[in-house]
C-alpha cells in the first residue's frame, strides 16, 4: 500500500513540519510504515543502504517514546543502524546528523497539544522538502507478517539503544562562535516549561557567560507556540520581569527549533522581528522569509536579495539555497515564528559559524542579546531601530482545514467583494492589493495588511496582521478574528 494510502486511511498526513496527527492515529504500524516509506525514498536517492546510521531523537510529549520505538524497528528492520540521541532539540540532532551525512528523524509535534505529534524527516544533509514528501508518498510498503497486532501495535516493541551525546557539540557551536564571555554581566531568565532544549539552553548561555536563572519548569507538556503567545505566557514574562533583575527571558516551543526572547519588561518579541534583528548582526547578504513575515525586512535596506515563500522551512530551505547557489552571500532564512535557518557559513569577527539548513532556536536570540550588548542598548531599544512595522497572529482554533480552504477559495475569486462582506474595508479601507502565494494576503489603502491562512498543522485557521503600531496591529488582529469567526459554522 503506498504511503498516500497509508496518510488518508490514517489521518496522519503531511504539514509544513512533517506527518503529524492524533496520536491515537499514531499507531506503531502507521509509524513503522512511514519510516520505512522515509528510508526507501532515501534509498533511491542513494543517501540509505543497509549497514547506514539514522539519527533520531525526540521531544518530551507523553507519546514520543512509544513512536520512536516504532521508528527504530523500521530501521533496523531495513537493515539500518538507529542512533539514539535522547531527548534533544531539533538543531541539535540535525546537527550532529548533518555533519555525518546520514538521515535523521525528530518525533515532535512542535508547539501543537499533547494529543497530537509527528515526525520529523531530514535527508542526510538537509531537510525533507515537498518533492522529497511527494515521492514518499508514493513508495508502497506492506507490514511484515507477524510483527503487529490487529490493532497496529508492535507485538515485540524494541528497546531504544543507548543515548549518543550530541548535546556538547550543540553547545560548543555557539560558544567557539560567540566566544565565552559574549554574554559576561547578563542575567537571563530561562522559561523552561516542558521544551525539550529547557536543560541545553540554561548550559549555551552560561557557556556565554550569562547567569542563567531557570523559571516556570513544568512535568507536563504545555503547547508554546512562539507565532501565537498564550496570554499566560504573556502574564509570566512580565511577572518574571517586575522586579527588573532579568536582562530578558529565553524559551522555545516544544522541540527547541523555534524562539521566543522577551525583552527586560517581560515583553516577547516577535520571531519575525528577532529574524530581523539575526540577519542584520550576521550580515546577510541574501534573506529569505515567508510572505506573512514583517516587511520591516524590506525597509531596513541592509540585505540586496529578499525573497519570500509560502509559509514552512521546507519553502524557505529551498529558497535560501538558491540564493546562496546564486553567490548571494551570506545567505539566511527566517520564519515568522522565529526560527533561523544558515544556508551558508557566516564569519564575524574571525570566527566561522558552519551553515544550519534546518530551523535553529538558539541562534537568533544569541545575536539579538550580542547586539545589543555591542551597540550599549537592551533588546526593547534594538527593536526601535528597525523601521516601524508590527505585525501580530492568532487563530481560529477548531476550524477543519477543508471549510478553511474552501471558505478562501471562494473569497479569492472576488477579494474586494469578500473583504467587504467581512467587514474588513469598513475596518481597513480599500482594498490595494491580494497576495495568493499561501493563503490569502490582503493589503489596504494606508498599507495595513490582513492574512488568512489555513494552518498545515491542525484544524485551525491562522490570521496574521500588520500595520504601523501595536496598538493599530492588535485592533487589526480582533477584526480579522471576529470576521472569520462565523465561518466556522458554515459550510
Amino acid at each position: 500500500m503506498k504511503i498516500a494510502q497509508w496518510m488518508q486511511q490514517s489521518g496522519v498526513a503531511f504539514g509544513t513540519s512533517g506527518a503529524r496527527g492524533l496520536v491515537t492515529a499514531m499507531t506503531d504500524a502507521v509509524c513503522f510504515a512511514y519510516t520505512v516509506g522515509y528510508l526507501k525514498h532515501l534509498a533511491r536517492l542513494g543517501e540509505f543502504s543497509p549497514g547506514t546510521d539514522v539519527a533520531m531523537a525526540g521531544d518530551l510529549r507523553p507519546s514520543t517514546p512509544h513512536v520512536l520505538r516504532a521508528c527504530a524497528a523500521a530501521i533496523t528492520h531495513m537493515g539500518g543502524h538507529p542512533v539514539f540521541c535522547g531527548f534533544v532539540p531539533t538543531p541539535a540532532l540535525c546537527l550532529y546528523a548533518f555533519g555525518r551525512g546520514i538521515p535523521s528523524l525528530m518525533v515532535t509535534g512542535s508547539h501543537i497539544p499533547a494529543d497530537r505529534n509527528g515526525i520529523k524527516f531530514n535527508r542526510a544533509h538537509g531537510e525533507f522538502l515537498k518533492p522529497d514528501e511527494a515521492a514518499m508518498r508514493e513508495e508502497d510498503v506492506d507490514l511484515p507478517e507477524g510483527m503487529f497486532d490487529a490493532s497496529g501495535a508492535l507485538l515485540t516493541p524494541p528497546a531504544l539503544p543507548a543515548v549518543t551525546d550530541v548535546v556538547p557539540g550543540f553547545v560548543a557551536r555557539y560558544r567557539d562562535f560567540f566566544g565565552p564571555h559574549a554574554l559576561s554581566g547578563l542575567k537571563l531568565g530561562i522559561y523552561q516549561h516542558s521544551a525539550v532544549g529547557r536543560d541545553v539552553l540554561v548550559r549555551i548561555v552560561a557557556a556565554l557567560g550569562a547567569q542563567a536563572v531557570p523559571l516556570g519548569r513544568m512535568e507536563t507538556f504545555i503547547p508554546v507556540d512562539t507565532e501565537a503567545v498564550r496570554p499566560e505566557d504573556a502574564a509570566l514574562a512580565r511577572e518574571w520581569a517586575a522586579d527588573g533583575g532579568l536582562d530578558a527571558i529565553l524559551t522555545t516551543d516544544g522541540d527547541s527549533d523555534r524562539p521566543l526572547l522577551a525583552d527586560r519588561a517581560g515583553d516577547w518579541l516577535r520571531g519575525d522581528v528577532l529574524g530581523i534583528l539575526a540577519a542584520r548582526f550576521l550580515g546577510a547578504a541574501a534573506v529569505t522569509t515567508p510572505v506573512s513575515s514583517n516587511t520591516a525586512l524590506e525597509l531596513a535596506g541592509f540585505a540586496r536579495d529578499v525573497r519570500r515563500t509560502r509559509i514552512g522551512s521546507p519553502f524557505v530551505v529551498a529558497a535560501m539555497t538558491e540564493a546562496a547557489q546564486a553567490g548571494s552571500l551570506p545567505s539566511v532564512g527566517y520564519e515568522a515564528n522565529g526560527g533561523f535557518l544558515l544556508a551558508s557559513n557566516v564569519t564575524l569577527d574571525g570566527r566561522t559559524l558552519s551553515a544550519l539548513p534546518t530551523r535553529d532556536s538558539v541562534l537568533p536570540m544569541l545575536c539579538a542579546l550580542v547586539a545589543a550588548r555591542k551597540a550599549g542598548m537592551d533588546l526593547a531599544e534594538l527593536v526601535r531601530t528597525l523601521p516601524p512595522r508590527f505585525t501580530l497572529s492568532d487563530r481560529l482554533v477548531e476550524m477543519p482545514t477543508a471549510r478553511s480552504r474552501a471558505r478562501i477559495a471562494r473569497m479569492s475569486e472576488n477579494p474586494a467583494q469578500g473583504a467587504a462582506e467581512l467587514g474588513l474595508t469598513r475596518a481597513c479601507g480599500a482594498l490595494a492589493g491580494v497576495d495568493e502565494t499561501d493563503g490569502l494576503r490582503m493589503t489596504f489603502d494606508g498599507g495595513e495588511v490582513i492574512h488568512l491562512r489555513p494552518s498545515g498543522n491542525a484544524p485551525e485557521l491562522r490570521v496574521y496582521v500588520e500595520a504601523d503600531s501595536p496598538e493599530r496591529a492588535d485592533a487589526l488582529l480582533r477584526a480579522g478574528i471576529s470576521a472569520v469567526g462565523a465561518w466556522r459554522g458554515q459550510a
